[in-house]
Parts: structure tokens; sequence; C-alpha cells
């Protein structure tokens, strides 16, 4: 059986990985030049650094498991990531339980209750209950703001988060579901109150594993500059709209067919709504992030800095406090992110030049001692319309199921969907995601052909 891939990113390499372990054969096509999606770097005078920023938490099991698979488990390194937040001109850490009781912008029962919710027990009503928050979408319909005034309190949500949710969801925040908070809390695992949270990174980048999934695949099952623009089905009838049979892939060469006995289309929706028909209503933020090159470090030890006032990005994230700044040749490297609601906002419509100077001056604002536009060599800013799902609150009734072929009788058989508008990544998007994404892509593929098989077997006996 041969299965195409359209989408060379994360879940469509682990889609065919999944899919040659089981006998499958593959053919990967990626409309860009480049492969891991999201996981796309930057070289710099060391190690190559990913052109929006990563790393793991240690929730994330599949792809720890999957870099074992490979034989780069050893090349995952975990890392306390100290956290701040900046606050009238002060970096407040806020990693261990000694930081957390220092700080001086909640009272202390507001950090006793914003404790007890990261540690998922609800206090509310005098008796802690630790299985209030197990069911994600039971609270899939509650805006998130009336949800943290309920759970915790009014200081609490003015002082920590509603900074936070501006920063990441703009003036979509009141359609955030708190299932997508809990989840998250869930997601970021355990914190050691004594040390703070770990992290994991790849030595080398996360270009490791995908360099070591496309060779597990083969490169030669690999093509990029290969845009799939058409699928195609055998002849339908009234009760059916047939099954995969070709896809027509566009290269700079022209277009070429391709044979399949099915489709896994892992990437954006949209790319299956122009292939299929099929709709998708989620709505997906898109991202503005640089990677600023620097002689020296702009913070002392801090690697991810929350910030509370209205800046022009969202979060500044120092990776060389983070990973050592000799894997880089020695030289600091500094995220500067920001999530865009609309494509009609400045940030999006800016040019790079601009939105580097406006992010740069901002800096400059919030640390006039540690910071001089001189020590910055380069700035470097990708951009995503689609970076994100909004996770807005009925957003479990708009997932796109996996076998979408199977389920939606307006697409053809043998088309799967492995994007992240799949339930996998659900209620918060991730690397591990769309590795889980893709296993269950391949995973019913192959199950199918086992059944179709099983019973092929059954009517010649």
């Amino acid at each position: 059986m041969t299965v195409g891939i359209v989408g060379g990113g994360i879940a469509g390499l682990a889609a065919a990985h999944r899919l040659q372990e089981r006998g499958h054969d593959v053919r990967v096509f990626e409309a860009s030049d480049d492969l891991g999606g999201l996981a796309a770097v930057y070289e710099t005078r060391g190690d190559p650094i990913e052109k929006f920023y990563h790393h793991l938490s240690k929730s994330e099991e599949t792809i720890v498991s999957l870099a074992e698979d490979l034989g780069v488990g050893d090349r995952v390194e975990w890392i306390y990531g100290n956290d701040g937040y900046y606050v009238d001109g002060v970096v407040h850490p806020l990693n261990t339980i000694w930081e957390i009781a220092a700080y001086p912008h909640m009272s202390l029962y507001d950090k006793f209750r914003l404790g007890m919710l990261t540690m998922e027990v609800d206090v509310r009503g005098g008796i802690p209950s630790f299985d209030t928050y197990d069911d994600l979408e039971s609270f899939e319909d509650v805006p998130i703001k009336n949800f943290l005034l309920e759970h915790t309190t009014r200081g609490v949500y003015e002082n920590f988060f509603e900074p936070l949710l501006d920063a990441k969801f703009g003036d979509r925040v009141e359609d955030v579901s708190a299932a997508w908070l809990l989840g998250r809390i869930k997601f970021r695992g355990e914190r050691d109150l004594l040390k703070g949270e770990q992290l994991g990174y790849f030595d080398g980048s996360f270009a490791v594993l995908v360099d070591a999934l496309i060779d597990a695949v083969g490169r030669e099952n690999v093509q990029t500059g290969a845009r799939v623009v058409d699928l195609d089905a055998t002849d339908t009838d009234a009760a059916s709209d047939g099954t995969v049979e070709s896809v027509t892939v566009e290269t700079a060469d022209g277009r070429e067919r391709h044979d399949v006995d099915g489709v896994v289309v892992a990437a954006m929706p949209n790319v299956l709504e122009d292939l299929t028909g099929y709709p998708c209503d989620v709505d997906f933020q898109g991202a503005v992030c640089a990677v600023v090159t620097m002689d020296r470090a702009l913070m002392d030890e801090t690697y991810w800095l929350n910030v509370a006032h209205d800046a022009p990005f969202g979060a500044l994230i120092e990776h060389t406090n983070f990973v050592p700044p000799e894997r880089y040749g020695g030289d600091h490297l500094l995220y500067v992110a920001s999530y865009v609601q609309s494509q009609d906002e400045w940030l999006w419509q800016a040019d790079d030049d601009e939105v580097s100077d406006r992010w740069l001056d901002h800096i400059a604002d919030m640390f006039p001692d540690q910071f001089h536009e001189s020590m910055v060599e380069d700035v470097r800013i990708s951009r995503n319309p689609r970076a994100a799902p909004v996770y807005e609150r009925g957003y479990l009734d708009m997932v796109v199921p996996y076998d979408v072929g199977g389920e939606a009788t307006d697409v053809p058989d043998g088309v799967y969907y492995a994007g992240m508008a799949s339930r996998a990544q659900y209620p918060e998007r991730s690397l591990n995601g769309g590795i889980v994404a893709g296993y269950e892509c391949a995973d019913r593929i192959h199950d199918r052909v086992d059944t179709d098989r099983s019973t092929v077997e059954a009517s010649t006996q």
C-alpha cells in the first residue's frame, strides 16, 4: 500500500515513519523548500536555532519516545528554565516557592489560590477537591475570565492572568475556553517548588529530531518544492464520493501524478478544504517571531519573561539563558514574539525593519541600563499566518476527524487529517501533538488495511 503525505512538518514525517514501520510505502510532499514546519531553523555560528521558540514539557512523552526509537533520545536535555514577570520596570523571578511568595503584586491569599489552581486542587468552599479539573470537556463552554474569577480571586485574574491572556489572545480573549487554560496547566507538568520547572531541549536543536525522522523515512521518499494541488478518486455513485487513488503535485518542472492508496493531509485545514472541500471553522492566530543575535546577555538568568504592561510584543525569551551561548559561537540569542489575531493589524502589515525598530526601541525602554542597539548584531524575523488555534468555547465541535474520508460523506474514502485542527492538538498545540496526530492517522490506515485483508480472506474461504 502506498500512502501520500501532504506536508513535511513533524506530523507528516511522524505519520510517514509510523506507516513505514508497519510495512507501507510512503511519499511525502512538502510545498516549501524546508522540512520541519514550525520546527524549521536558522543557522548560527554554532548550533542551529529554531525560527519559532520551542521546548518540551515533561508531559510530552510521545516525542521523547520517538527520539529514543530514532536513536537520538540521548540528545534530549532537561534544564531548569527560569521564568520572570516584568512589572513596573522590575523583573520578578517566579520559579521557586520562595520567589513566588516574595512577588509583591498579589496578596498572600491570591498566591495561595493561584498555587492551588496550578496544582489542580479546587479549594472553593473550604474543602479541597482533587478531581474537579480532571474532565476538561466540562469546562469547554466556560469563559476563561469567569472561570478564573470563580476558581481563584480577582487579584489573581487582574494582576497575573489578565496581561498574559491579553498578550496571547488580544481582542479574542473573551472567546477563549477555560478548558484551554486547564489543559495548559496539565500540559506544563509538575514544578519543583525548590528549583522550578524542568524543560526539555535537543542538544543541537529540534533539527536533530527532524533530521533523524527524515533519515528514517528516507530522503528519497521526501520531495520538497512539491505542492499537492488535487486529489483524484475512483468513480462515485449516489452513496459514495469514491476512494482516493492519486494525487496531483505541482513542482518547478510542472505537474506530476502519483498513484496512492490513501492520503494523510498533515497541514492546515485550509489545505484540506482546498483539496476536498471539507470546511473547518477553527480560527487561527498568526505569529511574528524575531531571533535577535546579541554580543552580550540582556537579562541575568531569566529565560522566559512575561510582560505585565501593554508592550508591542507578547514575551521575551532569552534562549541563551536556557541553552549556553557557547553552543552558538558565543552569541546571545533572544526571541521577541507576538501573536496576531488579524492580518489587518499593524504588526502583520509592517515590514521587518519597522517591526525590528519598534521592538528594539521598547526593549531599550524596558532595560535602559542593560540594552543598547549597539549590542545587536542581527535580527531575523519569521511570520506564520496560522501558528496556533484560537481555543474558543465550542472548539471541540470544530476539530477535524482523523479519518475525515470515513466520517465526512462528501470526502473520498482514504483521506486522513493530521494537521493542527486535529484532536491531538487540543487543548494546547505542540510538536508532541503533531506526532500523536500523525500516529493516529497512520494507525487508522493500517487498521483499515488489516480489516480489508481479513474481509477478502474470509470471502475466499
